[in-house]
C-alpha cells in the first residue's frame, strides 16, 4: 500500500466516480482503477460499491477513508516541515473553531499568516460543540482547534481569553435601552436557538434554567449569523458570543446579566510545526471579550 493509493480513494470517495478523481489529479484513467483494485486486493476489503448515482465507500471503505485521510494529511504535513525554510513553508494547515468562535479574531490572524507564509493553504472547519472538536484532536485530522473548555480540554492547552455572551434584539425591542439586559426581563420571549445537542444551544439552556415561565422556541439554526439576522428581524431573540456578531447588528446586541461568559481555548496538535506555532501568537495578540471588562461591540 502506498500514500498516493490512498489519495487515489480519497478522490474517488469525493468525486464518486474513478474517471472524476482520475481528471482532477491529472491522472490516466486506468492506472487509477488499477491502483484502487490492486489497494482493495491488498486490504482484502471491497472499498466502494457501484449505485446508480456513483461510487459510494462501503462500511469498510468508510472506515479505510477515515484512516487514509489522517494519513495523508501528516505526511503533507510531513512534506512541508521538511521542505520549509525561513520564509518558504508549503503546505495545508486545518483549522477547526467551536461555532460562534474567533470569528472576528480569526481573520486578522490568518490574514497575518499568510503574509508570512504565503504558500500555506489554510482550511478551517466550523464545529457545534467541544466534544467533536476533541474528537477531531484526538484523531490527529486538526493542527489547531479554537474551542471552549471542556472535561477532556488537555493540560496544556493555551487560554487565549473569555467569550462574553450577548443578547440580541430585534429592532425597537424595549430591553435595547438598558446597558445590559437582566435575562429574567426576557421571561415570556421566544428565542431563536441552535441545533440540539451543540454547545451554543447548551449555554443558552443553562443561562436561562432558572427563568419562568419555560421559554420558547420560535427556530433552531446552524450558523450564529442566521441566528442574529432573525433576531433582528422580530422572529425572537437568540444569545452568540459577543464576537459572532455581524458587522450592522451590533447596535442590536446587549451583554446580559448575569453575565454569560466561555474561556477560549486553542488546543495544537503535538509535534506542532512553524504555521501552527505562529498562528497560535498571532491569536495571542486578537483581542477577545472578557466578561469581567466592558464589551465594546461597535467596530
Amino acid at each position: 500500500m502506498s500514500l498516493r493509493q490512498f489519495e487515489y480513494a480519497l478522490a474517488v470517495a469525493a468525486e464518486g466516480s474513478v474517471t472524476a478523481a482520475a481528471e482532477r489529479l491529472h491522472v490516466a484513467q486506468p492506472s487509477m482503477s488499477q491502483q484502487i483494485r490492486n489497494l482493495e486486493r491488498d486490504l482484502g476489503v471491497e472499498l466502494f460499491a457501484r449505485t446508480p448515482t456513483g461510487l459510494v465507500p462501503t462500511v469498510a471503505g468508510r472506515a479505510f477513508l477515515r484512516e487514509a485521510e489522517v494519513a495523508v494529511r501528516a505526511a503533507r504535513r510531513a512534506r512541508a516541515t521538511a521542505r520549509a525554510g525561513a520564509d518558504d513553508l508549503v503546505g495545508e494547515l486545518v483549522l477547526a473553531a467551536q461555532m460562534g468562535f474567533g470569528t472576528r479574531q480569526l481573520p486578522g490572524a490568518l490574514e497575518a499568516l499568510r503574509r508570512r507564509y504565503p504558500r500555506v493553504e489554510v482550511t478551517v472547519f466550523e464545529e457545534p460543540g467541544s466534544e467533536e472538536m476533541d474528537r477531531l484532536c484526538r484523531r490527529g485530522v486538526v493542527d489547531l482547534a479554537l474551542m471552549a473548555k471542556c472535561d477532556r480540554t488537555p493540560a496544556d492547552a493555551h487560554r487565549l481569553g473569555d467569550e462574553e455572551f450577548v443578547v440580541v434584539l430585534g429592532a425597537g425591542h424595549p430591553q435595547l435601552a438598558a446597558d445590559r439586559v437582566d435575562l429574567g426581563a426576557l421571561a415570556g420571549e421566544a428565542w431563536v436557538r441552535f441545533d440540539r445537542g451543540s454547545g451554543l444551544d447548551a449555554v443558552l439552556l443553562n443561562a436561562l434554567r432558572d427563568v419562568e415561565p419555560v421559554p420558547t422556541t420560535a427556530a433552531r439554526v446552524s450558523q450564529t449569523a442566521t441566528a442574529v439576522r432573525w433576531a433582528a428581524d422580530g422572529l425572537g431573540v437568540t444569545l452568540v458570543p459577543a464576537s459572532s456578531v455581524p458587522r450592522g447588528y451590533e447596535h442590536l446586541a446587549r451583554p446580559v446579566g448575569p453575565a454569560v461568559s466561555q474561556p477560549v481555548i486553542a488546543v495544537v496538535r503535538q509535534h506542532a510545526g512553524p504555521a501552527e506555532t505562529a498562528l497560535l501568537e498571532l491569536l495571542r495578540r486578537e483581542s477577545w471579550y472578557h466578561a469581567t471588562a466592558p464589551i465594546s461591540l461597535v467596530s
